[in-house]
């Protein structure tokens, strides 16, 4: 199912020629392409964010990791 909304967002003049371009490529409407486009954000930033509530939730528990689990951490990032 879906539905309509409509709504004015400011983008660059660079942004609006890359949409358009992207459209006239595939073949999309200018819509479909905002549509997924906003579809594709709305679910990455979802994510983050329930992703930043289980860590604030862990560090309410007291779960945090100690200097030497830190340091073993970041060694294997280094290394």
């Amino acid at each position: 199912m879906s539905t309509t909304l409509n709504i004015d967002v400011r983008i660059s003049d660079e942004l609006k020629a890359a949409v358009e371009k992207l459209a006239e490529t595939t073949g999309q409407p200018v819509s479909q392409i905002a549509a997924q486009a906003l579809e594709d954000y709305v679910g990455w930033r979802t994510a983050q964010l329930l992703d930043l509530q289980d860590a604030i939730a862990a560090a309410d528990r007291g779960e945090f990791a100690d200097d030497d689990e830190t340091w073993q951490q970041q060694s294997h990032i280094v290394n």
